[in-house]
């Protein structure tokens, strides 16, 4: 997908990219590849693929809930930004809050931040289960994000606790979408979470298939989660 084809396919969606978003993608596939080189960001480099692989697709989840909204996104492993800065740079009103556990990806984010242009942006370097005990940040999102960081069972303890009552967790996830869910539907639960919907597509030109699954917020989580930094990973509630 180049970038011309990229702006159709939002386009489709009804996203509307201007001249100066089009350049911050621009600027966004240039930097990515450049810091590439001396930290691993992703394994994922040509333009196109880029394009669709990264962008597009994080952009997916805005065909399935509203984001054109004053709305704040907490971004849980963001790695090199997927999903919430394509998605902040289409929906500028978004604020966004990312924590990752590596210093060298949050060194990444600030530079690219200040090469975007980019306002209302926050990076943190914590592990999510600490981070989801912090008075300042549990509860206070409207919306979590995660793409490709843990399956649901582990997951929905990283990120629900950082939900706000009656917001969303939106996991981005590939074909195995329907297990994981069915696997991690007694942590969603018990972390005060209810499945709304399961959005299942395939990725245009490469038919690779994908999921949105919207989590509500339904009660406050117990105290007691998320465990302590690894727990959640080495003995998922299941």
């Amino acid at each position: 997908m180049n970038p011309e084809q990229f702006v159709t396919a939002l386009n489709e969606h009804g996203i509307e990219l201007s001249s100066f978003q089009r350049e911050q993608f621009s600027v966004y596939f240039k930097t990515l590849v450049e810091w590439n080189e001396k930290i691993n960001l992703t394994a994922i480099t040509a333009e196109e693929d880029v394009y669709l692989k990264h962008f597009y697709d994080c952009i997916t989840a805005a065909f399935y809930y509203d984001m054109d909204r004053e709305l704040h996104i907490c971004d849980v492993g963001a790695g090199a930004g997927f999903p919430s800065i394509p998605l902040k740079i289409c929906f500028p009103q978004l604020k966004v809050t990312i924590v990752d556990s590596l210093q060298k990806r949050i060194g990444f984010l600030n530079h690219l931040a200040a090469q975007l242009q980019l306002s209302d942006v926050a990076f943190y370097h914590d592990r999510a289960e600490n981070f989801g005990k912090n008075g300042q940040f549990r509860e206070s999102f409207d919306i979590v994000t995660a793409r490709a960081v843990a399956r649901m069972s582990v997951l929905s303890e990283l990120c629900l606790p950082l939900v706000k009552k009656d917001g969303v967790f939106i996991a981005m996830k590939g074909s195995q979408a329907e297990e994981e869910l069915h696997n991690g539907k007694h942590s969603i639960e018990l972390m005060g979470g209810e499945t709304n919907a399961i959005h299942t597509f395939k990725l245009p030109q490469e038919d690779s298939e994908r999921s949105i699954v919207i989590i509500d917020k339904k009660r406050k989580t117990p105290k007691k989660y998320p465990r302590k930094a690894g727990l959640p990973n080495k003995e998922p509630i299941e």
